[in-house]
């Protein structure tokens, strides 16, 4: 296992590589290899563990019974996912969160911290909690940045607002982006086809450039 990535993750920070070790085992984590498209989790699924993303990404998705997908949120290498609902064993999930790679996932029963017996050292319980508020903040400012992203009236105006935030988070004008256009569509609940023309109006209009997933904006 990867222990410069796990020192360097939100949920261990702070620890040292033997409290990162005893956390492990009062956790009782356990790692699982997924292809790309294979459902991690799927909706409607009780679950007791969390995930850690070690190779690869994930996105998490909502799909009706008619056939339509709505992705909420994308995850890379070093990346949580899952930890509201490992930590309330009795939620049901509401979503698929699917492997957008092949990908190497560590799994941690979090809901072990309320009751674990085999971690003897209260400062480990004590990182590991706050740490996992830290995590679970970070995903409601996450799930916010796409409300807004959502909110505008007008097609150019989500497009800009989503690659606007791509672009401050890079700290670059020039970068990728982790969806496919079908993706991307998906994301800002948007038609494929009339984001690939509004794509071409913009380019056009010189107000960005594109090639793939990467993106140049003016």
């Amino acid at each position: 296992m990867d222990q410069e990535l796990l020192i360097n993750t939100t949920l261990f920070e702070g620890m040292t590589l033997p409290e990162i070790q005893e956390a492990l085992g009062c956790l009782s984590s356990y790692q699982k290899n997924f292809h790309k498209g294979e459902v991690i989790f799927a909706s409607g699924s009780v679950i007791s563990a969390m995930g850690l993303i070690l190779e690869g990404s994930v996105i998490v998705e909502c799909n009706d019974m008619w056939g339509n997908r709505t992705i909420l949120t994308h995850f890379e290498k070093g990346n949580y996912f899952a930890e509201a609902y490992a930590m309330y064993p009795d939620s049901v999930v509401p979503v698929d969160i699917v492997a957008n790679s092949d990908c190497q996932i560590l799994f941690l029963k979090i809901g072990h911290l309320t009751h674990c017996s085999t971690c003897n050292d209260h400062h480990v319980i004590h990182r590991l909690t706050a740490n996992l508020l830290k995590i679970s903040l970070q995903k409601n400012m996450d799930l916010s940045t796409r409300s807004f992203h959502t909110a505008s009236h007008n097609m150019r105006g989500k497009i800009l607002s989503y690659l606007n935030t791509v672009s401050l988070q890079s700290h670059s004008k020039s970068f990728d982006i982790p969806f496919d256009r079908q993706q991307l569509a998906d994301y800002l609940n948007i038609d494929r086809t009339a984001l690939s023309k509004e794509l071409s109006k913009m380019k056009k209009d010189g107000l960005l450039d594109y090639w793939k997933n990467h993106f140049k904006l003016y």
